[in-house]
């Protein structure tokens, strides 16, 4: 990866009465512009993500989403669907006065990267994509419940907060507790989805990983977020993103996904490939979620290196 990397420029953005985004740029204020999209939804920006990119060569847009990090207020998810992030998108390029931009998303960010392109593919340069969700309802149940086939002690931690009555309809009886009118009620479900996911992101164990995912600034976003956007499959229609594919399928891409991704599946990548073959696809075969496992992250920069010396993935 990149060495780290201060915003030259940062800001709020204002995208209704309820929401304000933050948003900043690194890099080249003259180069090619591409956009990051962050995981979750509600996970928000690490400092980490500007690394992805020759700060050399791009413009680097990175923004937390309703509801996310530095966003306000943090895990609000009134107001906050996929068509209105798309939306938040499309308001940030015209501020920045952006014509069209690299689109690198990774996990959530892949969903959001591929309904944005789908709706707005003449804003679109190419796609990176890592560990691919498509919010269907087989992977939503996955992550509520398959995931205990791997990590079957995190997945006892997860659940171990909801009586044994709840338990089997797990997503319903968490978001139960995260849209109660209890904050701290809120805070405790949170918390332990926070931890929960952040125990499954590596191939080897990242207890800081988990106990970040866990903290109240992140947990509170993710939790709320995930539970949210799950409930409502994304606000998409059956199978939408690889239905649609057709719309961007003349852009290049970049596919790269962890063998071991307990997170997000192997499958989702596969499926996505298979919809649209001009994409290159690299499976990272000692790597799990995380985009900064070794093998993703040289991936990841390899292919944003392949756009800005070639113009292709």
């Amino acid at each position: 990866m990149y060495p780290p990397i201060a915003p030259y420029r940062s800001g709020r953005l204002p995208v209704d009465d309820l929401h304000t985004l933050y948003w900043e740029e690194c890099g080249n204020p003259r180069g090619v512009p591409v956009l990051f999209l962050h995981g979750g939804p509600g996970a928000g920006l690490s400092p980490k993500h500007r690394q992805f990119f020759d700060p050399r060569h791009y413009r680097i847009v990175l923004f937390d989403q309703r509801g996310a990090g530095q966003s306000t207020p943090l895990g609000e998810y009134r107001h906050n669907t996929t068509q209105l992030l798309v939306q938040d998108i499309e308001q940030l390029r015209e501020m920045l006065g952006i014509d069209a931009w690299l689109v690198f998303g990774g996990s959530w960010g892949s969903t959001l990267a591929l309904a944005y392109g789908q709706a707005h593919p003449e804003r679109c340069t190419g796609f990176v994509l890592r560990g691919i969700f498509l919010c269907t309802p087989a992977e939503i149940d996955w992550f509520m419940n398959g995931v205990q086939w791997f990590f079957p002690e995190a997945h006892a931690r997860f659940v171990e907060s909801i009586p044994e009555a709840e338990r089997g309809e797990l997503l319903q009886a968490y978001a139960r507790r995260l849209f109660s009118d209890d904050p701290a009620e809120n805070l405790q479900a949170a918390r332990a989805w926070g931890r929960y996911e952040g125990s499954c992101l590596h191939l080897l164990p990242h207890p800081e990983v988990a106990d970040e995912f866990g903290s109240e600034a992140v947990a509170l976003g993710l939790g709320r977020l995930e539970a949210h956007y799950f409930l409502h499959q994304a606000f998409l229609t059956d199978d939408q993103l690889i239905r649609n594919v057709g719309r961007i399928q003349h852009l290049p891409a970049a596919i790269v996904q962890g063998r071991y991704d307990v997170v997000c599946p192997p499958t989702s990548a596969w499926r996505l490939h298979q919809a649209w073959p001009s994409a290159t696809f690299q499976m990272i075969d000692d790597a799990g979620h995380a985009a900064f496992e070794p093998g993703i992250a040289a991936a990841l920069v390899a292919a944003t290196d392949r756009f800005r010396d070639t113009g292709s993935l």
